[in-house]
C-alpha cells in the first residue's frame, strides 16, 4: 500500500484496505464457513401462491441417503413472531408458523442432511398436496384508503386554477435484489447458546429479532457478517431461512448451513414492490410550481404490510405553497417486499423527475431553468432549515460540465455520428440519517492501532472509511490499523443501510481515539523512565502518531521531546491503551427538530437512438453530488458509478415477472432477469461539491451509497423522450414502445 500522510487522509483516494484478502480468497463470506460434523440444509419451496397444505409426504424423502431430520410446521418447535416497528424484520411470520401458504416459493418444510446434494436431492421428493385457494399478483394496483403523509396549503384549489398542469401516472416494476453472494446462514449451537453466520447488512439488528424469534437472552446469541458480497438491502433485515438454520442446528446438536439458491432469492427473499404513482403539478406562466401532489400506492404481501416511501423527498425538494403527499398499500400474494437502494426516493423521484420535465416542456421551458426557478431556502414541509444544501450548485456545474448549452429543446434534433442523441437531467436527493453508534479503539504497544464496531462492510468500504478516521486523529498510517466489525460481541453500530455507516461511526471513532490519545499522555507524564515524566499532561500533545511536547510549552514551533506513542506504552508495561466513544443518532435523533437532514444532486443524461436497429443506449452521464465532506475519493466515486450503473437497470432492463396462473416469478435467474453490464455501462463523470456539513458531524460527511440511483431513471426516460419523442411513464422503457417514434 502506498504511503499518504495522515494529515491529509480524508478525502484521499484510498484503495480499500480489504481488498487483498478479497481477491487473494483470504476473506471469510457467510457460506465460506466450514465445521466439523457440518449438516447442510434445503427448503421445500411451495408450488403454488394461496392455499392450505392438506398433506406433508415425507416417506420418500426420510429414506434417503444421509437425511437427519425434516422440519415443518409441527416439529420445529416453539418460534416467536416479531412484534412492533422493532427489531426490524419485514417478513415477521417465523418459518412454518401454520399450513397457509400465501406466496409462491413460502417455505413449507427443509430437509438437513450430511451433504448439499443430498439434502438437494431428498428436498426434491417432498410430495405436498394443497387445497388451492384465488390468488392474486397483479401489477395493476386498485385505489386503496389513502394516508396524508404530508400536508400544505390547499392543492385542489391552486391546481384547478392554474394555467399549467400536469396529470400523469408512472410505474415503476418489482425488482429483485441480485447481489452476486446468495443469501446464507450457518448456525452452530453449543452449550445452549447460538453463533449464527449471517449474509447480514445489520448484525445488531439480527441478533435481536434471533433474540426474539428464538426466546433467548442476548448473551445466547451471537451473529457474525465480517464480510458481504454485497445486499442492496436484501439483506437489511432477516429472513426466515435464517430461522430454520437455527432450529436444527438446536435440534440436532451439529452446526448446519443453509444457502438459499438463486430462485430462493427472487421468491423469498425481498423485492422493490410495484409502484403506481399519479402526480399532478401546477405552475404560473413562469415556472413557479403552485401546486403539488404526490399520490402513490405499492404492491405488499399478504401478511405484511411494507410501505415504499415514494413521497419522502416530495415535500421538501422543491418550493411551492400547495402540496399534498399520500400513500397506500395493496397486498398480493407475493414475499413481502423489502428496502432496495434507495427505497422510496429511488422510484418516488423516477414519478416527480418525470413530471417535472413533462412540466417543462409544456412551459417551453428549460428543464434547468424549471428547477432553478423552484429552488427552496427551506425544508417547506417543517419550516426547518437544511443542515446543508447546495443543489442549485450541483444543477448549475453539472450543466456546465455536461455542456447543456449546447442543448437544442427540439425532438430528435441533436444527432452524432448517424445516431440520434437525447439529453435529460434531473435532480436527486437522499435523506442524511446516523444512528446510535460505538466505538473502541486502542493503540498497541507495537505501534500499531485497533478499532472495533459491531457495524459491518458490505463492500461499500467501512473498514477502509474506519482507518481513515482513525490515522487522520492519530498521525498512524492506515496499514498499521487493524479495524474489526460485523460481530455482536463488539460495541453496538449502525447497519448498513440509508447510507448511515460513515456518518453514525465519525463521532464515535473521534471519541475514542481522543480518549486513547488522553490515557497515553498521561501514561508518557507519570511513567518513571520516560523523558516526559513530570511534564503534566497539558504541557504534553499527541501528534503524528508520537507524544510531544507542546511548542507552548517549549517556546519554539517544534517539540524538543517527542516519543512514539507505542515506545510510550511499552516504557508503562502495558500491552496498549484504550478509548471508548459513542454517537447519537436514530430515527427520532433530536438534530431533526433543528434541522432538515439530506444530500443533493443532479444527473445529467447523454443517450443514443438508432431507430433503424431500435437500439436505445446511455452514452454519457454527469452526477454532481452534494453529500458533504468525502472522506475517500475513489470509494465514493466508486459507489455514485455503481447507481449510475444499477439505474440503467432500472430505466432500461428490469423487471420481474410473476405468473398469474400460479404466482411464482417468471425470470428467477440470471439469465432471464436483465440487468445492466459492463457492456451496458456509459462513460461516467462524478463530482463531489465537497461542502462540509458540520451540522451533522464534526468532520462534515454524510452517506453516499444510494444518492447516486435517485433520479437517475427519470434523467435516462427524460433523455429518451428528447431523443425519441416518446414519453416513458412504465419502467423500464421497452423498445416496442419506442419503434416508430
Amino acid at each position: 500500500m502506498n504511503y499518504i500522510d495522515p494529515s491529509k487522509i480524508i478525502g484521499a483516494s484510498l484503495s480499500r484496505v480489504d481488498g487483498p484478502k478479497k481477491v487473494s480468497g483470504q476473506a471469510m463470506y457467510t457460506s465460506d464457513h466450514n465445521f466439523p460434523g457440518l449438516l447442510y440444509a434445503v427448503p421445500v419451496s411451495s408450488s403454488i401462491a394461496s392455499g392450505t397444505i392438506t398433506k406433508l409426504d415425507l416417506s420418500a424423502a426420510e429414506k434417503m441417503p444421509g437425511v437427519r431430520a425434516i422440519l415443518h410446521a409441527d416439529n420445529i418447535g416453539k418460534l416467536y413472531r416479531v412484534t412492533g416497528e422493532q427489531p426490524k424484520m419485514d417478513e415477521k411470520r417465523p418459518p412454518f408458523a401454520d399450513k397457509e401458504v400465501r406466496y409462491y416459493g413460502q417455505y413449507v418444510a427443509a430437509v438437513i442432511a450430511d451433504t448439499f446434494e443430498q439434502a438437494t436431492a431428498a428436498a426434491d421428493v417432498v410430495k405436498v398436496t394443497y387445497s388451492l385457494k384465488p390468488l392474486n399478483v397483479s401489477e395493476a394496483l386498485e385505489p386503496a384508503d389513502w394516508k396524508t403523509e404530508s400536508e400544505r396549503g390547499n392543492v385542489e384549489q391552486a391546481f384547478d386554477s392554474a394555467p399549467v398542469k400536469i396529470d400523469e401516472t408512472y410505474v415503476t416494476p418489482t425488482e429483485t435484489h441480485s447481489a452476486i453472494e446468495l443469501h446464507a446462514t450457518v448456525a452452530a449451537y453449543e452449550n445452549g447458546a447460538f453463533t449464527l453466520y449471517e449474509t447480514s447488512q445489520a448484525v445488531v439488528n439480527h441478533q435481536q429479532v434471533a433474540m426474539a424469534i428464538l426466546g433467548e437472552p442476548k448473551e445466547n446469541v451471537r451473529v457474525i457478517s465480517r464480510f458481504l458480497g454485497s445486499g442492496f438491502g436484501s439483506k437489511l433485515w432477516p429472513w426466515p431461512h435464517c430461522f430454520i438454520a437455527a432450529a436444527a442446528a438446536k435440534q440436532l446438536g451439529k452446526p448446519v448451513k443453509l444457502v438459499l439458491s438463486r430462485k430462493m432469492n427472487f421468491e423469498a427473499a425481498g423485492h422493490r414492490p410495484v409502484t403506481q404513482q399519479r402526480m399532478r403539478l401546477a405552475a404560473n406562466q413562469d415556472g413557479k410550481l403552485v401546486s403539488l401532489s404526490h399520490d402513490y400506492l405499492n404492491h405488499t404481501s399478504i401478511l405484511d404490510s411494507y410501505k415504499e416511501n415514494c413521497g419522502e423527498a416530495t415535500p421538501f425538494l422543491y418550493s411551492t405553497a400547495n402540496l399534498r403527499v399520500r400513500s397506500g398499500q395493496v397486498h398480493r400474494n407475493v414475499g413481502t417486499p423489502t428496502s432496495m437502494r434507495g427505497p422510496g426516493a429511488v422510484p418516488g423521484l423516477f414519478a416527480l423527475e418525470s413530471a417535472m420535465d413533462e412540466l417543462a416542456i409544456k412551459l417551453d421551458m428549460d428543464p434547468v431553468a424549471l428547477r432553478l426557478k423552484n429552488e427552496t431556502a427551506i425544508d417547506e414541509s417543517t419550516g426547518l432549515p437544511f443542515s446543508s444544501r447546495h443543489m442549485a450548485e450541483c444543477i448549475t456545474t453539472g450543466a456546465q460540465k455536461f455542456g447543456w448549452d449546447k442543448r437544442t429543446a427540439q425532438i430528435g434534433s441533436m444527432q452524432r455520428d448517424g445516431k440520434i442523441l437525447g439529453w435529460g437531467m434531473a435532480a436527486c436527493t437522499w435523506i442524511a440519517l446516523r444512528m446510535p453508534t460505538e466505538v473502541t479503539v486502542e493503540l498497541k504497544a507495537d505501534g500499531t492501532a485497533r478499532a472495533v464496531c459491531a457495524t459491518q462492510d458490505i463492500g461499500t468500504g467501512t473498514y477502509t472509511v474506519v482507518a481513515q478516521i482513525v490515522s487522520a486523529e492519530t498521525g498512524i498510517p492506515v496499514d498499521k490499523i487493524d479495524v474489526v466489525l460485523g460481530d455482536t460481541n463488539l460495541p453496538p453500530g449502525p447497519f448498513s443501510g440509508g447510507s448511515t455507516v460513515t456518518a453514525s461511526v465519525i463521532p464515535a471513532i473521534l471519541q475514542a481515539v481522543r480518549e486513547a490519545k488522553k490515557a497515553t499522555i498521561a501514561l508518557a507524564a507519570r511513567t518513571p523512565n520516560s523523558p516526559l515524566h513530570g511534564r503534566t499532561p497539558d504541557e504534553l500533545i499527541f501528534s503524528e502518531g508520537a507524544v510531544k511536547i507542546a511548542s507552548a510549552t517549549t517556546g519554539s514551533s517544534g517539540s524538543s521531546t517527542s516519543l512514539p506513542f507505542g515506545r510510550v506504552i511499552e516504557m508503562a508495561g502495558s500491552a496498549s491503551v484504550s478509548g471508548k466513544g459513542k454517537g447519537e443518532g436514530g430515527f427520532n435523533d433530536p438534530l431533526k427538530k433543528k434541522f432538515s437532514l439530506h444530500s443533493f444532486g443532479a444527473h445529467f443524461v447523454e443517450v443514443s437512438w438508432q431507430p433503424e436497429l431500435a437500439r436505445l443506449r446511455v452514452e454519457r452521464v454527469v452526477t454532481v453530488i452534494d453529500g458533504g465532506t468525502v472522506i475517500n475519493a475513489k470509494t465514493a466515486t466508486n459507489q455514485i458509478e455503481g447507481a449510475v450503473v444499477m439505474g440503467v437497470g432500472m430505466a432500461l432492463f428490469e423487471h420481474t415477472h410473476y405468473d398469474p396462473r400460479n404466482g411464482a416469478p417468471i425470470n428467477s435467474n440470471f439469465a432471464d432477469y436483465v440487468m445492466a453490464t459492463h457492456a451496458d455501462a456509459p462513460q461516467m463523470d462524478v463530482t463531489f461539491l465537497d461542502y462540509p456539513d458540520t451540522n451533522f458531524n464534526e468532520i462534515g460527511a454524510r452517506g453516499l451509497g444510494e444518492i447516486g440511483l435517485a433520479g437517475i431513471a427519470a434523467a435516462i426516460t427524460n433523455a429518451t423522450y428528447h431523443a425519441t419523442g416518446t414519453r416513458v411513464r412504465k419502467l423500464p422503457a421497452m423498445i416496442e414502445d419506442l419503434i416508430g417514434a
